[in-house]
């Protein structure tokens, strides 16, 4: 392969934000913290190591996943509660708040929907920034470990990967056969998860994450929501995952309902407004 003589010149050219977050409306924390802190537990939810479990949040209530017992991440998907076809788009999420997200930043649905599903509010990583090799915690790059991609690198059946947690729980919430449930199941946030890309490769990369029991992330519901989360099979995702090697520990996922009139201002955002005619 030959290096063209204007190589370097071609790879200074300066980068371009393709979706500047500029025009978008910014959460208003201060209300939603004021809102939480007036809100009392509605349900809980203990989702077991190397399982999934489902929770239901409304609109304006909020709901938390914390770390327990030890380090643990978590594979999150989210729907809305009463229409399966609209759920969070990893995608768009990356592509308005970057790889990993944090306070403020918010979690949208798929096309032709694209609105905030929830907001975090509190998260009690937001220190850990990005470190020396590009890691940072809670990231919508990675996919879920599945029982497909394990079959195809190692071999054999695994069944508590996180796509088949969340069909599991997904199937078991709403009754639907676990073959027409696993459908829904789409990209997740990596709760508490850290990961990067290698600069040299390229490479998706995990390493221990840095959550301690009692590290939690916390998010209003911008509408009624059905989550499923996984305790994933990797547990802190050091070494392994999709395996019985590794430490695993259970997820707690707790909804707080506000006091009536907290929220005083603030509506549950409509669907996206485009007219869907894709044509002049």
């Amino acid at each position: 392969m030959t290096t063209p003589p204007d190589a370097q010149a071609r790879r200074a050219v300066a980068p371009v934000l393709v979706y500047p977050p500029d025009t978008l409306d910014p959460p208003d924390l201060t209300a939603y913290r004021n809102a939480r802190s007036q809100a009392r537990k509605v349900s809980e939810v203990v989702v077991q190591p190397r399982e999934g479990g489902c929770f239901r949040a409304g609109a304006g209530q909020f709901f938390r996943i914390t770390s327990v017992e030890g380090p643990q991440v978590g594979d999150l998907n989210l729907w809305a509660a009463n229409d399966l076809s609209e759920r969070f788009f990893s995608g768009k999420t990356r592509a308005l708040h970057g790889t990993h997200v944090g306070t403020g930043d918010r979690l949208w649905s798929c096309l032709p929907y694209l609105r905030p599903m929830a907001t975090i509010v509190e998260d009690t990583l937001d220190w850990y920034g990005f470190d020396q090799y590009g890691g940072g915690v809670h990231d919508v790059i990675g996919t879920r470990c599945d029982p497909y991609t394990h079959r195809l690198l190692s071999g054999g059946e695994y069944h508590h990967c996180c796509h088949s947690n969340l069909t599991r729980a997904l199937a078991g919430e709403t009754g639907l056969p676990v073959t027409e449930a696993e459908g829904h199941v789409h990209d997740v946030l990596n709760v508490f998860m850290c990961t990067g890309f290698r600069r040299d490769t390229g490479q998706y990369f995990m390493k221990a994450s840095p959550v301690r029991p009692g590290d939690y992330i916390e998010f209003l519901a911008e509408i009624d929501l059905l989550g499923a989360l996984s305790a994933c099979p990797g547990g802190d995702c050091s070494s392994t995952h999709s395996s019985d090697a590794a430490a695993c520990f259970p997820l707690l996922v707790e909804v707080f309902e506000p006091a009536d009139g907290a929220l005083r201002g603030w509506s549950s955002p409509e669907p996206n407004g485009y007219s869907r005619r894709h044509r002049d």
